[in-house]
């Protein structure tokens, strides 16, 4: 199959054209080794999404690791509603 670039979501090696960032994600894996924080914050289409599904595959490899994986993206006001704010509710 052809290799093409991919705008949205996750990049497979496979698939899509990508960056080499091996050398990346060998310092996220030390510093989550060392139990440091660390933050993945770039404009779009820097590879944030991928850099994370490569850490996840990563440290499902290392049985000393549960990976969970959660999104943000789709919370919005009903996410912070009380029952009261609902509609039907006492």
């Amino acid at each position: 199959m052809k290799k093409k670039f991919n705008t949205t979501g996750t990049c497979y090696a496979h698939l899509h054209y990508l960056m080499d960032n091996s050398a990346k994600l060998a310092q996220v894996l030390q510093l989550i080794e060392e139990g440091s924080y660390f933050t993945i914050n770039r404009p779009r289409q820097y590879g944030k999404t991928t850099m994370l599904f490569h850490i996840t595959d990563k440290l499902k490899q290392n049985s000393d690791y549960v990976p969970i994986l959660l999104s943000f993206e789709d919370i919005d006001e009903h996410w912070s509603a009380t029952d009261a704010d609902l509609p039907g509710c006492l």
